[in-house]
């Protein structure tokens, strides 16, 4: 029992760390409601047909990512302090490959967004005081253009 303490305790910290220290704007797909990312970013059909996609891949990814850890967990010796860090370790870099795919969708996604829907990103990014990704925004050829740039 004592082990079980130390491996939560262990992994709580780890994870407030790598929280505190996360300072990307994350778009939350997947994560966050699709209806909501839908609205605020006033997505057109294919973005939401997209984002829809994207979600469900990081639902697959991440289960797999979980199994990942349920397996580290349950077959990773824990009799010494070592075998912990080991431990720890692979939670770790487990965690690290959640962030990482977690990135990569919101990215996809990001790419998609055309200069306006990216500009209001950026702006919530910037309230938030968080470092957006860098994408290049599409340029769809229903957008209206401002000739006065």
């Amino acid at each position: 029992m004592k082990k079980f303490k130390y491996l939560i305790m262990a992994a709580s910290i780890l994870l407030y760390v790598n929280g505190n220290a996360q300072a990307d704007c994350v778009l939350g797909v997947g994560v966050t409601n699709d209806s909501v990312i839908s609205d605020i970013f006033q997505l057109n059909k294919m973005q939401n047909e997209k984002l829809v996609s994207f979600s469900a891949e990081l639902k697959y990814r991440n289960d797999v990512l979980s199994n990942e850890l349920k397996n580290v967990k349950d077959r990773h010796p824990q009799s010494n302090v070592t075998e912990l860090r080991q431990l720890g370790d692979k939670y770790k870099a487990v965690m690290d490959s959640m962030n990482s795919v977690q990135s990569l969708i919101d990215k996809r996604m990001l790419a998609l967004f055309n200069p306006k829907q990216y500009e209001f990103y950026q702006l919530l990014c910037k309230e938030a005081n968080r470092s957006p990704y860098l994408v290049m925004p599409t340029i769809y050829a229903d957008s209206i253009v401002d000739e006065n740039r």
